[in-house]
């Protein structure tokens, strides 16, 4: 097998390809090892959405549903088992790329209970429990950048855990993620962890900015309004990027932990996917190519690339200035930034929420049904 060469131009730029989508049919039927030999994705993202979709379609699940409920297992107890067995026979499909890479990518992630995400305590009590459970070393717990979560990453990475820092919108909590990240290494090597073993990725997500900031465009309707339209979600991250090149490349701390092995924090592009039509449907991909950093893309935006997305070398760093010209630009135009990022952070935990709920009902229905057969 030979790979997509847009992809491939991609990987060469720095940008590794993730996938925003696990289920059992596929690991089990091949089609994630195809799409790590022909697509070059080297890791793969969860959440309680996709879960949700996974359980809820076709009968993968039925007999292990069935010998659980046989067992007596609860629905919390049959979510875990079940999604973390598929978490770690992905972990095991991606097992060479996470040698070859030397621990970067390879990497599989599953999220903590999204009701736990004003929970701190709780939050890393079952980051723990989770990571003694999958028990492979490509693993990430995904912790939401809440005000809880905040101290609750610092607190699992310094246990030696490696995180998937998720549902972050704006640079101003993302600087206090990577915070977060330095405050769990410093604590880690406190405790006599390998610095080079914990890895993080922090998931800046994208297209919903777009979304939120786009309607408010609309509804203000101004000619200077409307031409910021689409513009937004690329000027965030771009900004993003910026805030980790400081943090990273030029202040004294992380330099500081690099002899101890220490790895820099990826940013990775999340939600990636191209809600509006009017938009390129790589918009979110071709706009965001840089060194060192990650997108996850949904299936639908990975074949869109592979099929006609282009590489134009490094899209993103150097574009500070103009990026910030864009905010100023919507701040000027009516546009309530710290409104935005807090509706949109309020609506990624709900919606991861609702999921989640979904998923208990659904999972209790099967248990039922499981058990009335036997």
């Amino acid at each position: 097998m030979t790979q997509n060469p847009n992809l491939q131009k991609l990987s060469e730029a720095g940008v590794s390809v993730w996938l925003d989508d696990l289920s059992r049919d596929r690991i089990e039927s091949g089609n994630l090892a195809e799409l790590v030999a022909t697509k070059s994705v080297v890791g793969v993202t969860t959440n309680p959405s996709i879960f949700q979709a996974a359980l809820s379609k076709g009968h993968v699940y039925d007999a292990q549903v069935r010998e659980l409920a046989e067992r007596g297992a609860d629905v919390e107890a049959t979510i875990r088992t079940v999604t973390t067995d598929d978490v770690r026979a992905a972990c095991d499909v991606l097992a060479p790329q996470f040698e070859a890479s030397h621990g970067v990518d390879g990497r599989v992630s599953i999220e903590v209970d999204p009701r736990l995400a004003h929970d701190a305590d709780k939050t890393v009590a079952q980051a723990v429990e989770l990571w003694k459970i999958v028990d492979r070393p490509n693993l990430f717990i995904k912790i939401p950048a809440t005000e809880a979560g905040i101290p609750a990453i610092a607190k699992v990475l310094g246990e030696g855990i490696s995180v998937n820092v998720t549902l972050i919108f704006s640079v101003e909590r993302y600087e206090l993620v990577m915070g977060a990240y330095l405050d769990g290494l410093e604590a880690a090597k406190a405790a006599g962890h390998d610095l080079s073993r914990i890895h993080s990725v922090a998931s800046f997500f994208v297209s919903r900015v777009d979304t939120e900031i786009d309607k408010r465009l609309d509804k203000i309707g101004t000619p200077e309004a409307l031409e910021l339209r689409g513009k937004a979600a690329v000027a965030n991250a771009r900004l993003a990027y910026a805030a980790y090149q400081q943090i990273f490349e030029v202040q004294p701390r992380f330099q500081g932990l690099l002899s101890d092995g220490a790895r820099p924090q990826r940013a990775l592009w999340a939600s990636t996917g191209v809600k509006n039509p009017d938009y390129p449907d790589t918009l979110y991909v071709a706009e965001l190519v840089a060194p060192n950093t990650v997108n996850t893309m949904p299936e639908k935006t990975l074949d869109a690339f592979a099929d006609h997305g282009e590489v134009a070398g490094d899209t993103v760093s150097g574009t500070a200035v103009e990026s910030q010209e864009v905010f100023d630009k919507l701040s000027a135009v009516g546009i309530d930034l710290t409104d935005v990022f807090k509706v949109l952070e309020d609506e990624g935990v709900d919606k991861f929420e609702v999921s989640w709920t979904e998923l208990l009902e659904a999972t209790a229905e099967q248990l039922r049904a499981a058990g009335q057969k036997s």
